[in-house]
């Protein structure tokens, strides 16, 4: 049997109350806690909480490159956003950069962002805007002034050097921004190379739009004679031989009468670094006012050069007083007790690094464990005399807040524990730094645990510190 048409325009509207009306209903049922028809009996159960409203499209925060803008304000509307005066770097490029967008609020506070934001890519000279009202709102317009870019690098005169590692070293490539101080730090990188390598008469020249094109970088290069030490000379030394002396320096001369072909470039550099190593090992001696110099003579033909090493011995230092400053937590007696450096010594600075790692090491086994100690040598008017000064930073006391075996691979919490229990180290104790670097030898040394650095990470202790405060 078939409804009228009016009769099923009536069901139909019913139908859409009803299901109105048990839509409010459950809702309703669902904010005072009700069970609902789903609910379990009694209505005992928590209802589901009804669905979350639905922000509003002008309360998000929209992001640009990783830049966050708030909520837009102001009572004009950005109608376009143009840019000028770019030549390499195309429009979108520029635009992708910005904040001022067509359709957005006018803000001069977000312009003048942009243009800060466009200077730092290194690729304008300047960067400037314009603002134009008209009925529609604002057109703005960007105005940048391009850097010229490299187009082409070229080395002229490299011969024994490789241009591919020439380039490297120069850093500069083509679509740089072309600036005379990176051109000119280029040049003095390429020269201190040469001169590593033993090129030590090496010149170089730079030109900048060489053959009428303007990017074009050109790098001049008159290598000269590749230079090698043919001999070695130590005058003036004493206390120390020849052989000992040449053996704790870098530079190398002839092997075995082979000029040529031995492992001598002269790199003027390291003599200089020479004359410092042996400068500070007689000051280790005790000859704090030992001086070194150096000199240089070529051969002939200018490409074999002979280095000699002149040594002031000068007297050795005896020590006069040691003071001990700064420490408040430990007593100066107890410090006095750990250094092996006594009033009356030679002066050694062998001894004096290892008194301040013991004073150091002392700290830490009481929980100060940023414990800093400096040591300082003053000149007494007694010849040949010095006191000796060490100035302590105690820092904070700390105790152990969390210990944790730090093991790679997949998580097994039973060799986790049997490490932990192996620990003489308890939370809530002092700090002891003898006894922590003794327990990671021991887990180093046990068979528990992979200690192969070819299959993974040896396994360590990680102790949290917390600040003891008394």
């Amino acid at each position: 049997m078939e409804l009228p048409q009016n009769l099923g325009a009536v069901a139909k509207y019913f139908l859409l109350v009803i299901a109105i009306a048990c839509v409010d209903v459950g809702s309703a049922a669902a904010q005072f806690g009700g069970g609902g028809m789903g609910g379990p009996a009694g209505g005992s159960g928590a209802g589901a909480p009804g669905p979350a409203e639905r922000p509003k499209f002008r309360d998000h925060i929209h992001s640009l490159d990783a830049l966050p803008i708030g909520r837009e304000q102001g009572d004009q509307v950005v109608a376009s956003v143009s840019v000028q005066g770019n030549r390499s770097i195309s429009e979108n490029t520029i635009l992708q950069k910005l904040q001022t967008k067509k359709g957005r609020f006018y803000s001069r506070e977000a312009l003048l962002a942009d243009v800060h934001r466009l200077n730092e890519m290194k690729t304008f000279d300047h960067v400037t805007f314009r603002t134009k009202d008209l009925a529609d709102g604002v057109h703005v317009t960007f105005v940048v002034n391009e850097r010229p870019l490299v187009t082409e690098v070229m080395y002229h005169g490299a011969r024994g050097m490789n241009k591919r590692e020439l380039a490297g070293r120069a850093g500069i490539e083509v679509g740089d921004p072309l600036s005379e101080f990176s051109i000119e730090s280029a040049r003095r990188r390429l020269v201190d190379f040469y001169r590593e390598k033993g090129f030590n008469q090496i010149a170089i020249t730079t030109s900048i739009g060489y053959g009428g094109v303007p990017g074009r970088v050109v790098f001049r290069i008159n290598e000269g004679p590749l230079e090698r030490i043919k001999s070695i000379e130590v005058i003036g030394n004493t206390i120390l031989s020849d052989a000992r002396l040449k053996k704790i320096i870098k530079s190398r001369g002839s092997m075995l009468g082979v000029w040529k072909w031995g492992f001598n470039k002269a790199d003027t550099s390291q003599i200089d670094r020479d004359v410092d190593i042996l400068a500070a090992h007689y000051h280790n001696l005790g000859y704090l006012t030992a001086t070194v110099g150096r000199q240089i003579r070529y051969d002939d033909d200018g490409k074999y050069i002979h280095v000699t090493f002149v040594i002031n011995e000068g007297e050795r230092f005896q020590i006069k007083n040691i003071q001990v400053v700064g420490n408040q937590f430990i007593t100066e007696d107890s410090l006095r007790q750990r250094l092996e450096l006594k009033p009356g010594d030679m002066f050694d600075g062998t001894l004096l690094k290892r008194d301040v790692g013991e004073l150091v090491y002392g700290y830490g086994e009481l929980g100060f464990i940023y414990a800093d100690v400096q040591p300082q040598t003053i000149m007494r008017e007694e010849e040949n005399m010095v006191d000796l000064v060490y100035k302590i930073e105690e820092g904070d006391r700390w105790k152990i807040g969390e210990i944790r075996v730090n093991i790679e691979g997949e998580p097994h919490l039973m060799r986790e524990t049997v490490m932990l229990n192996l620990l003489d180290l308890r939370e809530g104790d002092f700090i002891d730094r003898r006894m922590l670097e003794i327990a990671r030898r021991r887990m180093t040394r046990g068979q528990l645990l992979e200690t192969n650095p070819q299959i993974a990470n040896p396994p360590d202790i990680i102790v949290e510190p917390k600040e003891d405060v008394y």
